[in-house]
Parts: structure tokens; sequence; C-alpha cells
């Protein structure tokens, strides 16, 4: 026994259990979105509403969707392109008023920007009203009480829509709450995405539509056609050779009518080519700068203090040495110079 005074030992408190980890995306829903294009999500776009039916065929209400394009408004005050989708589910479940909101912005790659979940049961004295948000922050995202599991494809199947049989993709989801059960959904869609059928598990009624639908099909654009390349061959073709030797003979009117009344512009030429043939520069476009520079008009007059030596824009400066004026008088060759060319 124990001495008088000492303390008894505390009894051992049982550790809690780690909470059970969250739910994971299924890797085949996630590789079925990433088969869906940008080009292809146009093609989901439509509005459709459903009757709810019982088992025994009467309608307990109606599910209406809507997907369309749309813009979010991010809390950064960004505007991005989006699709909007909408769905919401009335009636009443024996003589109980119920309904079910979900709305969200999806991005191109079908991501999450932002979701609302609104359910309510108008069940007296107690009425249930829950809402939800689901909104992305950066990289992370803000949920309350629901998980979005994701969508698991169930294969095809074939089923009855009033007098016709339609092949539907039948995709499940499924939601998990940390306090209430799961609930899970089952959808039937169309080959153009039209919704044909929806289930929830354990719900005595489905939502089904009453006729099938016009099926759309995606268009198909011609291929851009492409032409080759052939060379003109204007000579031998009698229309265009027509047309050229017409232009050259207009021009060649135009160009003597032109030198006729404009003599001096045959003696300009003259003399330039007379002092290039003379001097024979390395640089023939130096050279006809410098010559025609004195006859440009409507130039402010010189200063008078210019330099003689004034550098031209058309050549090297490190090259100038004696400056040219084409109106100086050539300078004759000596006698030596004279000897030399003879002989050469």
């Amino acid at each position: 026994m124990p001495g008088k005074g000492a303390k008894r030992p505390e009894p051992e408190v049982p550790e809690e259990a780690p909470p059970p980890p969250p739910p994971e995306a299924n890797s085949e829903a996630l590789e079925f979105l990433a088969t869906i294009s940008e080009e292809e999500i146009p093609l989901l776009y439509f509005s459709e509403t459903l009757n709810m039916i019982s088992e025994t065929n009467q309608i307990l209400g109606e599910y209406s969707l809507d997907i369309k394009q749309a813009y979010y408004y991010s809390s950064d005050g960004d505007t991005k392109r989006s699709v909007l989708v909408h769905a919401t589910s009335r009636g009443q479940l024996e003589e109980i008023p119920c309904g079910t909101s979900i709305s969200g912005y999806l991005d191109w790659d079908l991501k999450t920007y932002q979701q609302h979940h609104h359910e309510f049961i108008k069940f007296l004295p107690l009425s249930v009203d829950k809402k939800t948000t689901l909104l992305k922050q950066n990289a992370d995202m803000l949920m309350t009480r629901i998980l979005k599991e994701g969508e698991e494809a169930l294969g095809f199947q074939t089923i009855q829509l009033g007098s016709e049989q339609a092949e539907v993709l039948v995709v499940e989801q499924t939601m998990h709450s940390n306090e209430d059960i799961p609930m899970t959904w089952q959808y039937y869609l169309l080959p153009d995405g039209h919704l044909a059928k929806r289930i929830q598990v354990g719900s005595p009624f489905c939502c089904i539509i009453t006729k099938m639908p016009i099926m759309r099909e995606e268009d198909e654009f011609d291929p851009k056609p492409v032409f080759e390349k052939k060379q003109l061959e204007w000579e031998e073709d009698v229309q265009l050779f027509a047309i050229f030797r017409d232009r050259k003979e207009e021009l060649q009117a135009s160009h003597t009518t032109y030198m006729q009344h404009h003599p001096e512009a045959q003696t300009l030429i003259s003399d330039f080519l007379l002092f290039l043939l003379l001097r024979q520069p390395s640089n023939v476009v130096t050279f006809a700068a410098e010559y025609f520079g004195p006859f440009a008009r409507g130039l402010d007059k010189p200063p008078p203090f210019r330099s003689s030596n004034r550098p031209s824009p058309f050549r090297n400066p490190c090259s100038l040495s004696v400056p040219y004026n084409p109106l100086e008088k050539i300078p004759e060759k000596s006698s030596e110079e004279k000897t030399e060319d003879s002989s050469s």
C-alpha cells in the first residue's frame, strides 16, 4: 500500500484517433477531363429542363440545367472568361417542398474558380437550409463542409427515352462531408453532352427527359486550298504583251517630250558624264553627291566663315584631303605626264 501522503497515479487518457485523410480524386476521372479540349467546350453550352417523376410516373418537380459562357470577377479585380454552370432542382418529397441549387464558374481546363451550393427542405416545424461555398485562392481552395471528389466513369449503357433507345455515358459524382453521410448522383449523358437522366442514389425518384433531343454535331471545316505558284509567261500571252508594248511606247513618248521641253537636263547630264570620265573616281556615288551639291536650290545661305574643307556625308572623314569643286578648271597635265601617256 502506498504510504501516507503519496499521490495516486492519474488515469491514462486515450489518445484521439487521427482524422481520416481527405478523399482523393479518381485518376480515371482526371484522365477523362484531360481529354476535353478548349475547342470542344463550346459544344457543351446548352439549356435543358427535365421532369422529376416517381416510380409510378407521377411528376414530382423539375430539374433545370444551364451551361453558358460568362466572365468571372476574382477578388483581385481580374476578369477571366469562364464557363458558368447552373443547376436547379425543385420538387416535393412526400408533400414536403425541397430543392437544390448549384452554380459554379469553371476555367477552360474545367477547374473550379468558385462554387455555390444551396439546399433546403421546408419541413415544419424544423426547416433545413444549407449553403456551401467553394472558392479558389491562389493555389489553394477554400471549402466549407462539402468536398467534391470528382466524377467516375461507369461506362456506356443503352436506355429508353420515350419511344427511342439511346446510348449514354453514365458518370457518378459523390460529395463527402465531415458531419453528414456522403451523397451520390449518377448522370446519364448523350454523345453530344445532353443530360438525359439523373439519379440520386437512395432517392425514390429520378429525373429524365421526356423526348429525344436533336443531337448536335461538331462542325467540320474543309482544309484551306493550296495553290501552286506558277511562273507568269507574259511574253507568250497576247493580251499582256500588248499591254506591255503600249505602256513602253507611252513612256518613250513621255520621256522624249520631257527632254524636248527641258534641254538643260541633257546639258547637265553631259557635263556630269564628262567630269566623271575625266576624274574616274573610285566611288561614283560620293562623286555625284559632291558634283550636284552646289546646284541644290532652296537651301539656307552658307555662313561666311564656313570651312572650305567641310566634311561630306558620303565620304569617310579620314579620307578627306583636298575639297573638290566641280566648277573649278581641270589642271592641264605636265609635259612629263603627257610623255608618259603617249609612251603607254
